[in-house]
């Protein structure tokens, strides 16, 4: 599995346990992100990793900055992305399973390195379960293409 990871300088240090943590359960970790402490603007970060999980050149992105909210407004720009912000693994799996996310969006200020791993490893473990869920999947892809 390919999978982006991208953040801006709010989130370099949560990125930088997560991205080997990654690579270590052997996925392919393509990095979007800054490497630096110094500011850069999130959705310059968000767009392109979009883009390419949209594209399916990516099986799915991870998105990070401060609340994990910005990442998640830019991503979800991007037609064909269904980025969820999500702060526990509940919802990271249910995000998956209910709703196809393609996106998983990540607060560096909210989350623990630790509870990042158990949110990560929620979403990558879950599959969409389709059935009714995709009824309702479909409904939000029909408005984004009437909008």
């Amino acid at each position: 599995m390919k999978i982006g990871i991208g953040n801006d300088h709010g989130a370099t240090e949560l990125k930088m346990i997560i991205l080997p943590y990654l690579e270590e359960k052997g996925y392919e970790v393509i990095n979007y992100g800054t490497d630096s402490n110094e500011s850069i603007n999130y959705p310059d970060v968000a767009e392109p990793l979009a883009v390419d999980v949209a594209s399916g050149k990516l099986d799915c992105g991870i998105l990070m900055c401060g609340t994990g909210i910005g990442v998640g407004l830019a991503a979800n720009k991007v037609n064909g992305v269904r980025a969820a912000i999500v702060s526990e693994p509940c919802s990271a799996r249910l995000a998956k399973q209910h709703n196809n996310a393609n996106v998983l969006c990540l607060g560096a200020r909210i989350v623990g390195s630790e509870a990042a791993k158990m949110i990560i490893d929620s979403y990558l473990d879950a599959e969409f379960e389709a059935g009714r869920h995709q009824t309702r999947v479909d409904m939000i892809m029909d408005i984004e293409n009437r909008n």
